[in-house]
């Protein structure tokens, strides 16, 4: 279920055909382990990439109502083209306080004493989703992108990057029906930077990829300011992480409570979500 912040209204999401018959069969079960590569996700992003897909534009924008004035009007080459899609800058407002990062359906956890959170059905750690030595965080954001979605993503403050490393693994969706069975955040292929921002301290920063998202693009930027664009991702759902620093942020309550309920919060680019 969603929560919209804005109409306060909860929405419920259709549940796919094709993603419960491939989490919850044994057939589906098989045909996952040959979905959930890098080299499928790598030959359909090719497709992607070619004038052969451009006939999905229109059918997608009609299945998913999404509303193309918010959008720079341009001739598509591709699909990926389309999906990589550039919003005009007026439709997205950055706000003070912490901001979302990225259009999505928002969950935020509170980090224990033992550096982990729940997720579903799974017990994450800090150290086993950066594979690195835990610092002292306080909060795990997770911003699940739909297919629908704007996979434009920017930064949260004015600030500067430490560091940054790219983590291989598989890509299962990040659609809710796989967190039953799986740790998708730590199985899945991601990039992790460090950030050392100006008002929320240290900030690691996640992309993790997802079915059939050809690549995660990130800016080469060494400095940066709150809401400029940091990257996007190529065709498909995706999820960012932001691990805020001990102290630093009140998250809206809300949004807190709804995750506590198991619905997500969405939200979109900008929006204010904490002080």
């Amino acid at each position: 279920m969603y929560y919209n912040l804005k109409t306060k209204e909860i929405i419920n999401e259709k549940q796919s055909l094709s993603l419960n018959f491939l989490y919850n069969t044994i057939l589906g079960r098989l045909a996952l382990k040959i979905a959930c590569t890098q080299l499928v996700a790598n030959s359909y992003a090719k497709y992607m990439n070619s004038k052969l897909s451009k006939h999905k534009i229109k059918k997608f924008i009609k299945n998913n109502n999404i509303d193309m004035s918010e959008y720079k009007e341009t001739s598509y080459k591709s699909f990926n083209d389309f999906f990589m899609r550039e919003i005009k800058k007026d439709k997205r407002i950055i706000n003070d306080g912490l901001i979302s990062v990225c259009d999505s359906k928002l969950s935020v956890y509170k980090i224990n004493e033992c550096t982990s959170f729940k997720i579903k059905n799974s017990i994450y750690t800090v150290e086993e989703l950066i594979q690195d030595k835990c610092s002292n965080y306080e909060y795990a954001l997770v911003f699940r992108l739909c297919v629908d979605d704007y996979h434009h993503y920017v930064f949260p403050d004015n600030g500067s990057v430490i560091k940054s490393k790219y983590i291989k693994g598989i890509l299962h969706t990040v659609q809710p029906i796989a967190f039953k069975k799986n740790k998708v955040f730590t199985e899945n292929s991601r990039c992790v930077t460090y950030l050392n921002c100006d008002n929320l301290g240290n900030v690691c920063y996640i992309e993790v990829g997802a079915m059939m998202v050809g690549k995660i693009v990130n800016e080469k930027k060494e400095n940066f300011k709150k809401g400029e664009e940091k990257g996007h991702f190529e065709f498909g759902g995706s999820t960012i992480i932001l691990l805020i620093e001990k102290g630093k942020v009140k998250i809206n309550k809300t949004i807190l409570e709804n995750t506590k309920n198991n619905i997500e919060t969405i939200v979109k680019l900008g929006d204010y979500i904490g002080g």
